[in-house]
């Protein structure tokens, strides 16, 4: 086909075997179709096209996708709002005829239906990183860093410690969009012993508010180390020589962990043992 059909916030161009979409940067399109920049979804991932009425003199091209296609839609479980989904092309009503077209021209090339046995459409890639409201997350790739905030988060995070997850130690992601109440990501590891409890004593989560963890930095986030479990294979032997850490922020760390002490949230045996560390990493 080789041709592009422009709408609101994209553009879609058909190719012989994959519909490439480029989204476009201006202040009124979604933040997250911004960070995704352009997505190339082989023919093989779609499993249908529909073309529907939209808003205020618009029609609606969707392509949807086959179940396990996308590591974005995985990781985003059905909780994306409609003006979120990146696979909704938008334009004007009197264009209706050229999209039906586009359509039917798409519906004739699908062959693939059903779940997906691996991901068809590439994750967003690393490093990534964003601030939640009780740490920061950073993506390398290989693993997975928390590092907790002492103005959020909980005692029994800073009792764990800053965190690392290799890929190798996890199973999955769960991510509860920052738009809904306890929003929060997590990592779900191999070797769990029970339930997960509450996100935020969980050192394997972080929790997202306010201003924290927005769609277009943790849905992308979620959706990159959800690929890399998948694609999982062995981490390289990594030195365990400590790297020095700065010592404003050793000290900002052993002060919270006194306030913590004294308040009775963190035993004497804890806090001399935390404080040990915390000093050790100079």
């Amino acid at each position: 086909m080789g041709d592009v059909l422009a709408g609101f916030h994209a553009a879609w161009e058909f190719e012989s075997d994959s519909v490439l979409i480029r989204y476009e940067r201006g202040i009124r399109t979604p933040k997250l179709f911004q960070t995704l920049g352009e997505r190339r979804v082989p023919l093989e991932a779609i499993e249908g096209v529909t073309l529907t009425p939209g808003r205020r003199g618009t029609v609606v091209l969707r392509a949807e996708l086959r179940p396990g296609a996308d590591p974005l839609l995985e990781a985003a479980a059905g909780q994306l709002k409609e003006s979120g989904d990146p696979y909704r092309l938008v334009l004007p009503a009197e264009r209706e005829t050229l999209a039906e077209y586009y359509a039917d021209e798409l519906r004739a090339q699908l062959t693939e239906s059903g779940l997906a046995e691996r991901h068809l459409v590439a994750a967003p890639e690393a490093p990534l990183q964003f601030k939640a409201y009780d740490g920061k997350a950073s993506f390398d790739g290989t693993a997975v860093s928390f590092r907790w905030f002492w103005t959020g988060a909980s005692s029994a995070k800073w009792k764990a410690g800053d965190q690392r997850f290799p890929m190798s130690e996890l199973s999955g992601v769960e991510w509860r969009s920052p738009e809904v109440f306890e929003g929060h990501l997590r990592l779900l590891r191999r070797d769990a012993a029970g339930p997960a409890g509450q996100a935020d004593q969980d050192p394997a989560a972080v929790v997202f508010g306010l201003g924290y963890g927005p769609v277009h930095e943790s849905l992308p986030f979620a959706a990159a180390v959800l690929a890399a479990v998948r694609n999982c294979a062995p981490v390289p032997a990594v030195s365990t020589a400590r790297a020095r850490r700065d010592p404003a922020d050793i000290a900002d760390r052993i002060r919270h962990l006194g306030e913590l002490h004294q308040a009775g949230l963190v035993t004497d045996e804890e806090f001399s043992s935390k404080k040990a560390e915390l000093l050790a990493e100079l």
